[in-house]
């Protein structure tokens, strides 16, 4: 998601960019204190922006005259108006804005505005032949069809290297993820053999299972070549945030850290 913020007065545009930043940290946002550095960042470096926060009062010309080039510039922009004055509200609404926010902007009405947005924000890429549902129970779908497991620990494998994000992890770590009873002697490295030798055989039945990087001794996901509501909220899709209600990878219990995390995040959606 990219962002633009403007407001002329610095302490002002400071608090919004912060809201901004603590609503969706992984969003892209310049911020701008002069109309014409915006106007030549759109049109000379190529920045187009998902979502405009305009402060309404500027010098030169006015967050409402601004809007109505922004709009030539992007079309489909989304235009939020900031101020501290409620009399410019009728103004405001004449322009067809996506929102308005009074100051001082704080990262619930963010939140609010960004959840209700006049133009829903369009994948940037097409959908992924196979993609990963972590958000409520563990699922995974190549062209849209649930993948089946023979073992529920195979399944429960890929859940947790979802979990991990792309970071490396040894077959030791996961043994005692998955057993968790810290014995890892030669019995439970066969036992472990069998499960990722199950995990990457389903997988590998749908042509899914270069979506494993495996080593000698450990296993990873390669994020890049699935979609995953997770990996789409952290990175500050509206929707996908939208679409989580408290509940992550169910039943999994070592899955509660990333619940937890996920929870004080995004509070304002559950």
């Amino acid at each position: 998601m990219k962002i633009l913020a403007a407001d002329n007065e610095l302490p002002a545009l400071n608090i919004l960019v912060n809201s901004i930043i603590e609503a969706v940290p992984e969003a892209e946002i310049r911020s701008f204190s002069c109309i014409n550095k915006i106007l030549d960042c759109i049109k000379n470096n190529n920045f187009k922006p998902d979502v405009a926060f305009l402060d309404i009062e500027m010098p030169g010309m006015s967050g409402l005259e601004l809007s109505k080039v922004l709009k030539k510039l992007c079309p489909n922009v989304n235009i939020v108006f900031i101020t501290g004055f409620s009399q410019y509200a009728l103004d405001a609404l004449e322009q067809r804005p996506s929102g308005y926010v009074l100051k001082p902007a704080t990262k619930e009405k963010i939140l609010d505005e960004l959840n209700n947005l006049r133009h829903p924000l369009k994948r940037l890429q097409p959908e992924r032949e196979i993609s990963i549902q972590c958000f409520s129970s563990f699922e995974i779908f190549c062209n849209k069809k649930p993948i089946q497991f023979l073992r529920s620990k195979s399944k429960e494998l890929l859940a947790y290297l979802v979990d991990r994000r792309g970071a490396s992890c040894s077959a030791a770590e996961v043994a005692a993820i998955l057993w968790d009873d810290g014995i890892y002697d030669r019995s439970r490295q066969k036992q472990f053999s069998v499960i990722r030798a199950d995990m990457i055989k389903s997988l590998k039945q749908v042509n899914a299972d270069k979506i494993i990087v495996k080593s000698r001794d450990s296993l990873a996901v390669n994020t890049t070549l699935f979609d995953c509501d997770y990996y789409m909220a952290l990175a500050g899709d509206v929707a996908a945030i939208n679409s989580f209600t408290g509940e992550y990878m169910m039943p999994y219990s070592w899955a509660e850290y990333t619940t937890g995390m996920l929870v004080n995040k995004y509070e304002k959606f559950i």
